[in-house]
């Protein structure tokens, strides 16, 4: 699935290849469309390149101590409730320029978020998905639908 992410737009090599969380992640997962921003999780060093790069203090974020740099459509953040990109990272889909958070630690991200309504219609969509791909699985169906 393409998903029109551009990065030249942020103007930056980065040293690590950054995450994919949020919208653009669930819409990858296809389980709803993405809104307007794209969510980036980067690794320390990242985000302080990026920091450097866009010293205006109207690009930066501070969120209950989640550190932020927007930039165009993006926010790209160094760390998601305090968890980082080291362990939000584990288990992600690579591709070319970035990598996609596993659907385990979405699963994770949207569980801490629950309070909101929009979070927890999220993480409803995507424990469906795991359940379906649970249960679709071959092996599973052998083991358990045998007759």
């Amino acid at each position: 699935m393409s998903l029109d992410i551009d990065l030249t737009k942020i103007n930056y090599s980065f040293l690590h290849k950054p995450l994919l969380i949020g919208g653009k992640a669930m819409e990858y997962y296809e389980l709803r469309k993405a809104g307007n921003d794209i969510d980036f999780v980067i690794s320390t060093e990242d985000y302080e390149g990026l920091k450097k790069k866009y010293p205006d203090p109207e690009c930066h974020r501070d969120l209950f101590g989640d550190l932020g740099v927007m930039v165009e459509e993006f926010e790209i953040w160094k760390c998601i409730c305090l968890f980082d990109y080291e362990l939000l990272s584990e288990n992600a889909i690579e591709k070319e320029e970035y990598l996609i958070i596993s659907l385990e630690k979405l699963l994770f991200l949207k569980a801490i978020a629950m309070k909101e309504e929009k979070y927890h219609k999220d993480l409803r969509l995507i424990v469906q998905r795991i359940l379906d791909n649970q249960y679709d699985d071959a092996k599973w169906k052998e083991k358990y639908l045998k007759k």
